[in-house]
């Protein structure tokens, strides 16, 4: 293969892309040679620049994924601006907390709802058109809690385990049609969602003292994991879940 990991010529469709991890998964993929549809509630401004600046074409899709119904639209608009999808990236997600004894049915149908229901029938809409060319790849933001249990998170554990045991359902029934399913689990990430966590020093103590690479994750560490599962570096890869975690897991 010449250039395994260049994206030349292929679009790619993320969604929660505003900041931190989708952010930079959108931009790595744009630095690959992609260009980009991002997906969400909120103007993007920041990684739309951050895209262009790549040379790449950005467009922005307003859409509230806590349900279904604008997944038909997000995917006219997206082949419409770009003319087909090539790589989708699953990366938009929301957590609530509480003790699971308190843990009410609204703030667990949010979370389900956003997490893995909008997940599978996004990935339904985009497979169909990559079957018929029969070549895509789809990449799905997995969790630690896709392998752990967590605490104060039920709803969130639940959607991550099935965002796992989807990635590779998906994969079962794709694969043989050219599109290649994988997932990405990340660790504990720098991000706007994680601030509160770093700022608390006994426990920010607590997980550096776990984690053999002994540092926090950069979103970055995570765009270098999508670009490879969106190249053809990954055409063998499928129904994986790769934990980019610094080696959380292996302890």
């Amino acid at each position: 293969m010449i250039a395994p990991f260049d994206l030349s010529g292929k679009t790619a469709l993320v969604t929660g892309a505003n900041t931190g991890i989708g952010q930079a998964i959108a931009v790595a993929l744009s630095q690959a040679g992609a260009d980009l549809a991002v997906v969400g509630r909120s103007a993007p401004t920041e990684t739309l620049a951050l895209i262009e600046a790549n040379g790449r074409k950005a467009v922005n899709i307003s859409a509230d994924l806590s349900s279904i119904a604008p997944v038909a639209r997000v995917v006219e608009e997206a082949n419409s601006a770009l003319g087909r999808i090539d790589i989708l990236v699953n990366n938009a997600g929301i957590i609530r907390r509480n003790d699971a004894v308190d843990f009410t049915e609204e703030d667990w149908d949010a979370v389900i709802d956003t997490n893995l229901k909008t997940l599978f029938f996004l990935s339904q809409a985009v497979a169909k058109d990559m079957i018929a060319r029969g070549s895509g790849k789809i990449i799905n933001i997995a969790s630690m809690l896709t392998f752990q249990g967590g605490i104060r998170v039920p709803s969130y554990t639940a959607s991550k385990s099935g965002v796992g045991g989807l990635t590779k359902a998906m994969a079962n029934e794709w694969a043989a049609k050219g599109i290649n399913v994988n997932a990405i689990a990340p660790g504990y990430i720098e991000t706007n969602n994680t601030a509160a966590l770093q700022a608390d020093g006994n426990r920010n103590r607590q997980i550096v003292d776990r984690i053999p690479a002994g540092r926090w994750g950069k979103a970055e560490d995570i765009g270098g994991a999508a670009v490879f599962l969106a190249s053809s570096a990954a055409d063998y890869v499928n129904g994986h879940i790769l934990a980019v975690d610094g080696g959380w897991l292996a302890r």
